[in-house]
């Protein structure tokens, strides 16, 4: 028969493997979250180019110390709206370009999917 100091000293091995293997758990599910791979930005494809005439509807600049961030136009083409992706905010300003809502513009652009979205990214307007 054990005695109480052995089954305390087994009990404690076994508690202490037990938060080992827990906390391998957890730090191989940390790493693998960690090293999925970013979605990547949209690719601009020659094969969906297409010129259409829009409306546009809200202007979207990010905000002031996001000059990286990308200015995008929603716009209205027939009953649908869409996203159209332009440039950095930073070459926006740059360039002095403008949008109102209402101003019915012409834009050059490659159709594509980002996840279940459709936009545009506008080569030319």
């Amino acid at each position: 028969m054990r005695n109480r100091t052995e089954f305390s000293s087994s009990r404690s091995r076994r508690n202490i493997f037990l938060l080992v293997l827990v906390a391998a758990l957890f730090g191989l599910a940390a790493r693998a979250q960690k090293s999925q791979p970013k979605p990547s930005p949209p690719k601009y494809d020659l094969n969906t180019e297409a010129k259409i005439k829009v409306t546009v509807e809200e202007v979207k600049i990010p905000p002031k110390g996001s000059e990286k961030e990308i200015a995008h136009l929603l716009v209205k083409e027939g009953t649908s709206s869409v996203d159209i992706y332009l440039c950095p905010k930073s070459f926006f300003d740059d360039m002095g370009m403008s949008f109102t809502k209402g101003d019915e513009i012409a834009i050059t652009g490659s159709k594509v999917k980002q996840g279940e979205t459709d936009l545009i990214l506008a080569r030319e307007s």
